[in-house]
């Protein structure tokens, strides 16, 4: 039996972020999106996306949330990829996020318990669709983030993926974050053997928020929070762009795009 049937979900969006907490109102966004490409035009998506707090030269957290809708009104065709672009200029390399590196076979076979805590990135969710012979039934999916092991430099996420009902099941998924953009692989998840593939309607994820790290102190453990992502000293004219490019496994491509606007000046 393939164990892509536990394979429930991968990160669709991102919030990638500091230890700072508190809601996020996400930025208005633009849908649906043609494919830039000769690819046949998929699903409707909607992209939106947010810094909190929005304060420029400040820590901040950033977060992404898709949806995905079928302009037939169905079900929209299994992911294949998902590739969320943001502005290039903001600070990841400073976070203090990803200091250890978790091993995705001991994570997938222990759970979180067995990721140093300084490899926290963050947590997750989506809302899929599993087929069940005429049935189609949704689920949430939990997600849960760390940093992975790296040969190449880059900052590599093994993603734990759990789902409770109606499927039980537990699987680690990868991802990279490259300049400018994190890369998600989405492999095939059937339901059941030799069933339909699961589909997903809405994705988000967050790196960074509410996490505790560690730092050795006169032979002590003190607990903190990471700095998180630093916003530049200044705002593009036309706010901060940025993108989510999808592909789906039978050959069709969305993109959806949205802008985080500048923030209010203060007055003096």
């Amino acid at each position: 039996m393939r164990n892509a049937c536990a394979k429930l979900l991968v990160i669709g969006a991102v919030c990638i972020g500091s230890g700072l907490t508190g809601p996020s109102a996400l930025a208005g966004s633009i849908s649906p999106a043609k494919a830039r490409s000769g690819a046949p035009i998929g699903p409707s998506a909607k992209l939106s996306a947010a810094f909190d707090p929005k304060r420029l030269g400040a820590a901040t957290t950033i977060s992404f949330a898709l949806s995905i809708t079928a302009t037939d009104g169905g079900a929209p065709p299994p992911l294949s990829n998902v590739d969320v672009s943001f502005p290039g200029d903001l600070g990841f390399a400073t976070s203090g996020l990803g200091l250890a590196a978790c091993d995705p076979t001991a994570l997938e076979v222990e759970g979180p318990a067995a990721c140093p805590p300084n490899s926290q990135m963050g947590r997750g969710s989506a809302l899929s669709e599993v087929s069940f012979g005429p049935r189609v039934v949704p689920e949430r999916v939990d997600l849960r983030l760390f940093a992975g092991p790296s040969l190449d430099g880059y900052l590599h996420l093994v993603i734990l993926a759990s789902g409770r009902t109606p499927v039980i099941a537990h699987v680690v998924l990868k991802a990279v974050l490259l300049p400018g953009h994190i890369e998600i692989t989405v492999p095939p998840v059937p339901a059941l053997p030799g069933g339909p593939d699961v589909v997903f309607t809405s994705l988000r994820a967050t790196l960074g928020g509410a996490l505790t790290y560690y730092r050795r102190s006169h032979g002590r453990s003190i607990p903190y929070r990471p700095q998180g992502i630093g916003l530049p000293d200044r705002c593009p004219r036309a706010g901060w762009r940025l993108a989510s490019k999808l592909a789906f496994l039978d050959g069709q491509r969305s993109l959806a795009e949205t802008v985080i606007p500048c923030p209010a000046r203060r007055r003096r």
